[in-house]
């Protein structure tokens, strides 16, 4: 009741007559007045405790600076500390307030939260510049301390600390005349100071310095988002600049005319001004501007702010494709598989033009996922929507693979070879039947070809002419080829067919190898004599030669795509660094590990990352 986030429930159009419960209208009213008085109540606490914040500030901080004027220092390392400490307190406290305001405008439907900050500008725990002058002086006297000889950060002959062999002098009212920054801040210490300080930490005490957890390291995510691309990017690295952030990862994300700029940053001091400056930066160019700050022992961030920030994690990536169009159904079930499965989502890309049909995830997978029944569900999803989803590791091998293995028939071309020289010698029934027993992997490959070559026995050689212009290539195999030897790609074909049509094939496709099994003729050269002559080129000699062309071309396995129809595909699937069951049999399909069932093999570029844009270059001759 306390909020004016509404149930889709209470949002339902009804008419102003029905008394049955609230109206729309009466609801928000009745909620409005609520939050008018809790709000009100919540600014009065949260006031009265920023109040007493601010004057343990100032009366801390007037107590370290009195006794700078007054010279009672027994150790200008612990003084540091003790202004060190003080600086952390603010932040901490800052930091607090900014979590404690998000999660007000979260619940309550407000959006008072950046207002707020901006108020508390003008509080006394915001400046100090007679508390930084003596923080810099301390420092100086411990660089002393340490080096005599060191070179100091600060002008001393600047009216606020007078120079002496000594460094004695401090006048904070001097400081407080001078255009030094309003603001609380850590002078950058020189390399000296934190090589000597280490090299002595079991030395006097006046050569001790703060530990790291003392010091300014806090990390806090900006974003700014808004219509004006280019000049948020500007205003952020501006204040980035001004204070002396160290900017360590950022990322822009792009909605029309709309960006979100996030940047992380460690804080090289307690300067809490960044934060009004990135305030006036987002009314400045219309933005909404929002903060995230860590604890300092957090490890979420070492890697990109674009990773979801959880621990035990694998990177994957996943492609979704249906050249008919992703469709909502899919759309939504597929995320609901992702959400199932812990499966976080950190990037998200269309791959092609027109229509929505493919998209590339970028995922964050737990460690503790089973992959193998992840993959029978996948299949199943995937069935069901008629859309294809290969997930792959995201690493570097991913858009750096370098060699392509083909099977031939109904992968390269549409037609299985032997039945079409079968139906020239008239037993392609006959044969067909043995194909399909074979290719669903319910005969031994080898086998099945002993049997069906021995049915083509006396047909003239010439029929392989015939059968060679009857050929078809599939949609794609010509763009796919081309774009990929474009871009450095070896190509080969390992067929269960046989080798003169192979070499056609390789001939036609611009392809580096070309293997398969080698007909016996007779002896006068015209008709085949139902047998093969030398190794037959089964699944695990596929397998054999897909390693032995790596080999050769020096490649790993990783970086080697394989794409295949057959259950005699499967082991040559299995040994690459991708393997794609295309348009394969289902029991092929649900073995592999990256299935398309579109028409065209162009497809196989999605899988690399590779856009529409990017085939059109690789296929272009310009």
């Amino acid at each position: 009741p306390n909020t004016l986030n509404l149930d889709l429930s209470q949002t339902v159009w009804k008419p102003p007559t029905d008394s049955k419960e609230l109206h729309f209208i009466q609801l928000v009213s009745k909620r409005l007045s609520t939050l008018q008085f809790k709000t009100t109540e919540f600014l009065e606490k949260l006031d009265n405790e920023i109040q007493k914040v601010s004057d343990f500030f100032v009366k801390e901080s007037n107590s370290l600076v009195k006794k700078g004027e007054q010279h009672v220092i027994d150790s200008e390392s612990k003084m540091l500390e003790s202004i060190i400490k003080l600086e952390k307190f603010v932040l901490l406290s800052y930091t607090g307030l900014v979590k404690i305001l998000k999660k007000h405008d979260k619940h309550s439907g407000l959006n008072i939260g950046e207002a707020y900050l901006y108020r508390i500008v003008s509080l006394p725990l915001t400046k100090s510049e007679s508390l930084l002058t003596l923080k810099k002086y301390l420092m100086e006297k411990i660089v002393q301390g340490i080096s005599p000889n060191a070179i100091t950060t600060t002008n001393i002959n600047n009216g606020i600390m007078t120079e002496s062999n000594n460094y004695e002098t401090f006048d904070a009212t001097t400081a407080a005349k001078t255009s030094l920054s309003p603001s609380l801040g850590t002078t950058l210490l020189p390399n000296l100071l934190i090589s000597k300080a280490s090299q002595h930490s079991s030395a006097a005490e006046g050569n001790w310095f703060p530990p790291s957890d003392l010091l300014p390291h806090q990390k806090v995510i900006a974003s700014l988002t808004g219509p004006h691309g280019t000049d948020i990017i500007g205003s952020i690295f501006e204040c980035m600049a001004k204070h002396d952030c160290e900017v360590e990862d950022f990322m822009l994300s792009r909605l029309y005319h709309n960006v979100t700029f996030g940047v992380l940053i460690t804080l090289n001091s307690d300067n809490i001004d960044l934060f009004r400056d990135l305030a006036e930066a987002s009314r400045k160019w219309d933005g909404t501007l929002s903060f995230d700050i860590h604890d300092s022992n957090q490890s979420y961030f070492v890697s990109s702010i674009e990773d979801a920030p959880y621990e035990n994690r694998i990177k994957y990536t996943a492609t979704v494709l249906n050249q008919k169009g992703l469709t909502p159904q899919f759309l939504n079930d597929w995320t609901k598989f992702l959400l199932k499965e812990k499966i976080s989502v950190e990037k998200m890309q269309r791959l092609n033009e027109g229509k929505l049909s493919c998209a590339d995830y970028k995922l964050s997978v737990p460690v503790t996922t089973n992959f193998e029944r992840l993959r029978q569900e996948l299949f199943i999803l995937s069935t069901s929507h008629g859309t294809d989803v290969a997930i792959q590791p995201y690493d570097v091998f991913r858009r750096h693979k370098r060699l392509v293995v083909f099977d031939m028939d109904s992968t390269l071309i549409q037609q299985e070879v032997i039945d079409e020289i079968a139906r020239h010698a008239g037993v392609v029934n006959e044969v067909a039947s043995i194909t399909e027993l074979a290719m669903n992997g319910e005969i031994d490959f080898k086998e099945s070809l002993k049997r069906r070559v021995s049915l083509l026995k006396g047909t003239p050689v010439k029929v392989l002419n015939t059968v060679q212009e009857s050929l078809t290539f599939t949609e794609g195999a010509r763009f796919l080829c081309k774009a990929l030897k474009k871009i450095g790609f070896k190509l080969a074909v390992i067929s269960g067919g046989f080798i003169p049509l192979a070499k056609y094939v390789k001939n036609e496709l611009g392809l580096d190898y070309a293997f398969a099994n080698q007909l016996k003729v007779s002896s006068d050269g015209l008709t085949l004599t139902g047998e093969t002559v030398g190794p037959i080129v089964d699944a695990e000699r596929k397998a054999e030669l897909l390693e032995v062309i790596a080999q050769a071309e020096n490649v790993t396995l990783e970086q080697v795509i394989a794409v295949g129809d057959g259950a005699n595909d499967l082991l040559m699937l299995a040994k690459s660094g991708l393997g794609i069951a295309f348009n394969a049999k289902p029991r092929v399909q649900e073995k592999a590990r990256a299935r398309i069932n579109q028409k065209s093999l162009k497809y196989v570029l999605y899988l690399l990352g590779y856009t529409d844009e990017d085939a059109k270059q690789l296929y272009s001759d310009y």
